[in-house]
């Protein structure tokens, strides 16, 4: 007689650990790109991302700053601590700003970078917190 064979379900099957990396690497990627448009090219970016006239380079390049800033703090944050509390605070922030001020009367970039900004929260909480399962699942089955 064979031996029994136990399925798992997709859902067992994940390593959410190792989707819970590149979910923060993608995040981190993902604001490295756009802090590295907006400080290295910000005319060129803010042209493309729907603005005609921009009075002051100044302000982008700062945002573009503030974006490589926040990048490594998500990559650092969850490889010291395994926690993505900057991510969650950055990217609530970013929705908040993005969609509540009237984003249909700026750039086509505000109301789509308030959705994939919004779109990004969503994807690493979930995953996030099934990598927290099961991490614990492991732990009380050694």
């Amino acid at each position: 007689m064979s031996e029994p064979v136990h399925q798992t379900s997709p859902r067992q099957a994940l390593d959410w650990r190792k989707l819970d990396l590149i979910g923060v690497s993608l995040v981190t990627l993902h604001s490295l790109l756009v802090g590295g448009l907006l400080f290295f090219f910000p005319a060129w970016t803010l042209k493309f991302a729907g603005w005609e006239q921009v009075d002051t380079l100044f302000f982008p390049r700062q945002s573009g700053a503030f974006h490589f800033v926040v990048a490594f703090g998500y990559f650092v944050e969850w490889r010291r601590c395994n926690s993505i509390n900057l991510l969650v605070i950055a990217k609530s922030t970013a929705v908040i700003f993005l969609l509540v001020l009237n984003p249909w009367g700026e750039a086509w970039s505000v109301p789509f970078s308030g959705i994939t900004d919004g779109l990004m929260l969503v994807g690493m909480l979930v995953v996030h917190t099934m990598a927290g399962r099961q991490k614990k699942t492991t732990e009380l089955a050694a």
